[in-house]
């Protein structure tokens, strides 16, 4: 019986594979080990372990990593002091795969402790195009990795650009779209009263969604952006649900500026919400007027729950959009508050499938358990 391990760092990690691990989770042909670390362990990030368990999961290991403080470095260490713990962790779950997710960089230490031991690395969501070291962790981790699943056709050709034997890779969408056309869900209203201890913050259920994390390579400015966006926002008027950024280097500095404005405006219409668990998120997401700031949930899953998205600044530059995205390249106040405005206007678009249908946990799971993965890799040379 094959010993599938995965490692989940982040909210974002967790919405990104949950249907994978319920796949693997109700097969009798796999052993599913779960590593949660890094802020996925911290209440201030949304306490994702607490989530898991509530969910069901049992966690084989937890994994304090995550050096605190405002500076690239802090992110450099996090990534040594993880990469330490896993290779003592792996060597004592002994798991006969590693999974690992997109490209945080928990996941580069994910993939170079299990690579170094010798134990086959499956990673999701590679041969992505973004901005910031994103891009750079994402394509190592690809190279680091043994078997691949990309979201979309160009990631799936991007890989084989970079020299990867076309039996490993496997088309198959993002996981987190699954969660999108599951039934039993909670209703917005459930959702609202649970989150936010009450039902009169949307009373019209029109509302913003608003995810801003800092560019890990600009990061200095973070600050300077959650200003510009929060001047955006309260020019529109609407009720807003504003989630909790991210750990990456700069978050203090958003962190700083949200807790500013939540206390001087006590009266503000918009709420602040450290975490959504993966299911409710997606209802929050589907319901909003617009989803806006940098987070590519406002690309990926927005595109199949068709709401309008307004994506604001590098962080998320060249990555594959459908038509319900409008770009806003500089944190400049008027013109993200125009370009919301004119998502407004135009309401919600035609599901779009560029990052699958909904179907990906499923397959991913049914490959990993039947497939056989060598670790030897070889480059493949391809010629224009």
């Amino acid at each position: 019986m094959k010993k599938i391990c995965c490692v989940v760092n982040s909210r974002a990690n967790y919405a990104r594979i949950k249907t994978v691990l319920s796949e693997l989770k109700n097969r009798t042909d796999c052993e599913l080990q779960i590593i949660v670390g890094a802020s996925g362990l911290l209440f201030r990030y949304g306490d994702v372990a607490k989530i898991m368990r509530a969910d069901g999961f049992e966690i084989s290991r937890e994994i304090y990593s995550v050096v605190e403080g405002n500076e690239p470095v802090v992110m450099a260490k996090t990534t040594g002091v993880a990469l330490l713990d896993l290779a003592s962790t792996f060597h004592d779950l002994k798991p006969d795969i590693v999974l690992t997710v997109a490209d945080r960089h928990e996941t580069l230490a994910t993939a170079i402790a299990a690579s170094y031991m010798n134990i086959p690395v499956v990673h999701t969501q590679g041969g992505e195009i973004t901005g910031s070291i994103d891009e750079s962790v994402r394509h190592a981790c690809t190279k680091l990795s043994h078997l691949h699943f990309p979201a979309t056709k160009k990631a799936y050709e991007n890989i084989l650009q970079m020299g990867e034997e076309e039996n490993r890779i496997f088309l198959v969408g993002c996981p987190a779209l699954d969660l999108i056309n599951q039934e039993n869900l909670n209703s917005l209203e459930t959702i609202i009263q649970k989150y936010m201890g009450q039902t009169e913050f949307i009373k019209t259920n029109q509302y913003l969604l608003v995810l801003l994390h800092p560019d890990t390579q600009d990061h200095t400015k973070s600050g300077e952006e959650a200003q510009a966006l929060l001047k955006s926002v309260e020019s529109i008027g609407m009720p807003t649900i504003w989630l909790w950024p991210n750990v990456d280097s700069g978050t203090d500095l958003i962190s700083k500026v949200l807790r500013t404005h939540k206390e001087r405006k006590p009266n503000s219409k918009i709420f602040f919400v450290r975490n959504f668990s993966p299911e409710d998120f997606v209802v929050v997401l589907k319901n909003a007027s617009c989803i806006v700031g940098n987070s590519s949930s406002g690309i990926r899953e927005a595109s199949l729950t068709g709401t309008p998205s307004v994506t604001i600044g590098s962080r998320q530059a060249g990555r594959e959009t459908s038509e319900n995205v409008i770009t806003v390249r500089e944190f400049e106040s008027e013109k993200i508050a125009v370009a919301i405005k004119n998502q407004l206007q135009h309401g919600k678009f035609t599901p779009n499938y560029l990052y699958g249908n909904g179907n990906a946990g499923r397959r991913i799971a049914e490959i990993l358990c039947t497939v056989n993965i060598d670790i030897e890799k070889r480059f493949v040379r391809r010629h224009a």
